[in-house]
């Protein structure tokens, strides 16, 4: 099966997918109100993020908590914060920061 890199104004979305049309359905059923704008075919069946080119740098521990709330969110990252506020008891700036760094390294 190919894996297709899929463009909407504010993803990148790396999927397993048959068909174009196929990894289509994948983000319309994640993301309903961002058509995609690219569909690309991937040469090979990995995909592979520079953690430098994402400005991280030293060691990342993943959030197992901010990454259900962007699951849970469907990748809304107001949502997910205020869901991550809920469930942590943390600050406005802390959540972000959780969220957004969990964004970062592939939810």
């Amino acid at each position: 099966m190919p894996l297709f890199e899929v463009e909407t104004d504010s993803h990148i979305i790396i999927t397993w997918a048959d068909s174009d049309e196929a990894a289509t359905e994948v983000v319309r059923a994640s993301y309903p109100h961002e058509p995609p704008i690219r569909i690309t075919r991937r040469p090979r069946d990995t995909w592979v993020i520079s953690k430098s080119a994402l400005g991280i740098t030293g060691a990342t521990d993943p959030c197992a908590t901010a990454r259900d709330c962007l699951d849970k969110a469907a990748g809304d990252k107001l949502h997910a914060i205020r869901l991550y506020m809920q469930h942590t008891g943390a600050d406005l700036e802390r959540s972000r920061k959780a969220i957004e760094s969990n964004m970062v390294m592939g939810w």
